[in-house]
This record gives structure tokens, C-alpha cells and sequence, in this order.
């Protein structure tokens, strides 16, 4: 089964979710040790990715499609429909 691939959403929410709480932990935890930089990077990347992951991701939109009662209109062939007259003859039997 083959990974989907990330939206263009998914990037973006990601790598700004990661920039931005690396410079926010960095300034707010005031350190200056090699260590700490990595715990701080390392925490950084991991809530960057559970940001991407929870984006929804886009897929195709489903449409509810209203279906007449059998009392409705007689259904029109869509070569009918092509030519602009099917539209005219439903409105007639719908008045």
C-alpha cells in the first residue's frame, strides 16, 4: 500500500508550526546549551509533524444529490438535455 503524499496545507502548517515554536521555546527557555537546543529542535520537529498529520487533507468533495419523488418529472435523455430543450419542456410539466 503505497503513502499518500502530503498537501501543499500539510507543508505549510507543518514547517511554519516547526519554525515558529523553535524561535518561541528558544527565546522563552532563554538557553544557550548545545544540549537544550537539540531537546528544543527535537520537540520543535515532532509537534510540526503531528501538525501536518491532523490537517485534514483534501480529497474529493461529495455532492448530495437531490432525488425526486416518483410523483417528479419524467426523466429526459441527456441527448434532450444537450439541446437546451429538455430544460423548457421540464419547467412546462413542473408549472
Amino acid at each position: 500500500m503505497a503513502m499518500p503524499r502530503p498537501t501543499v496545507a500539510q507543508l505549510a502548517y507543518g514547517s511554519l508550526t516547526v519554525v515558529l515554536s523553535t524561535f518561541a521555546m528558544l527565546l522563552l527557555s532563554r538557553t544557550t546549551s548545545a544540549g537544550w537546543i537539540a531537546v528544543v529542535t527535537v520537540v520543535a520537529l515532532a509537534l510540526g509533524l503531528l501538525v501536518a498529520m491532523t490537517v485534514p487533507a483534501s480529497g474529493p468533495r461529495t455532492v448530495a444529490v437531490h432525488r425526486p419523488s416518483t410523483a417528479g418529472p419524467a426523466p429526459v435523455s441527456v441527448g434532450a438535455r444537450a439541446s437546451g430543450r429538455a430544460d423548457e419542456a421540464v419547467r412546462r410539466r413542473a408549472a
